[in-house]
């Protein structure tokens, strides 16, 4: 019988159900122990590639990204704090050029991490996905970000990299997905303990699966800080 081995969100969760990594036994000799495993690509902490939405069509998929573009510097954006007094909470450009007058540019080749204390949910899915009520990036934010800065994507602790209530934005529908990927930029979602990190200077690792016409994998995700 599969047996389940961890609990994760799926992207797809928001308008299906939770999807569970699961895994079952291979037949093989007494000294050896392996698994099947089978899971969605946007299972659970993962990261987006270009050819994940319309926009990105022909660009990178998992296979495809660069080494070089797993490794990059880390700017941490907290807005835990409105996320948790408004869980629809937007990033707008003024709060990216309020972090910046205060930390410093966003770093070129780098991430953007946007803090939103959602990741204190993440044991309670009906709390993580919210009825469809998650903080997120304004559509002027997100497209100034993916065409006018140098950063090479952007991390969350949600579901997904668009806020819940995406679908419904007028101007543009799922836009950290539409303009990222047009972009040739990634998303990492479902990060845990951003609280830890500094505004700046933190190394992102990110190691997904490089899947042959992939739209995305799971993915280990480190932060690298120099110790004082």
């Amino acid at each position: 019988m599969p047996r389940r081995i961890s609990r994760c969100q799926s992207w797809l969760a928001t308008v299906t159900r939770t999807t569970r990594a699961t895994c079952a036994p291979a037949p093989c000799s007494p000294c050896v122990y392996w698994n099947n495993f089978q899971c969605s690509e946007h299972t659970g902490t993962h990261f987006d590639a270009p050819v994940h939405w319309l926009s990105g069509k022909g660009l990178d998929d998992m296979a495809s990204v660069p080494p070089r573009r797993l490794v990059g510097p880390a700017a941490v954006l907290d807005f835990s704090l409105q996320a948790s007094a408004d869980p629809d909470f937007l990033l707008q450009r003024h709060h990216v050029a309020a972090w910046e007058a205060e930390h410093g540019a966003l770093p070129e080749d780098g991430w953007l991490l946007y803090r939103t204390g959602w990741d204190c949910r993440v044991g309670d899915p009906a709390s993580f996905l919210n009825r469809g009520h998650t903080p997120g990036v304004a559509p002027d934010c997100a497209r100034w970000l993916a065409e006018h800065t140098p950063i090479l994507g952007i991390g969350v602790e949600t579901v997904g990299t668009d806020a819940g209530q995406a679908a419904s934005f007028a101007d543009q529908p799922f836009p950290c997905h539409w303009y990222f990927h047009q972009a040739n930029k990634y998303g990492l979602t479902q990060l845990q303990r951003l609280a830890e990190l500094p505004p700046q200077g933190a190394l992102v690792v990110a190691g997904p699966l490089p899947i042959v016409d992939g739209s995305g994998s799971p993915a280990r995700v480190l932060a690298l800080v120099e110790r004082a």
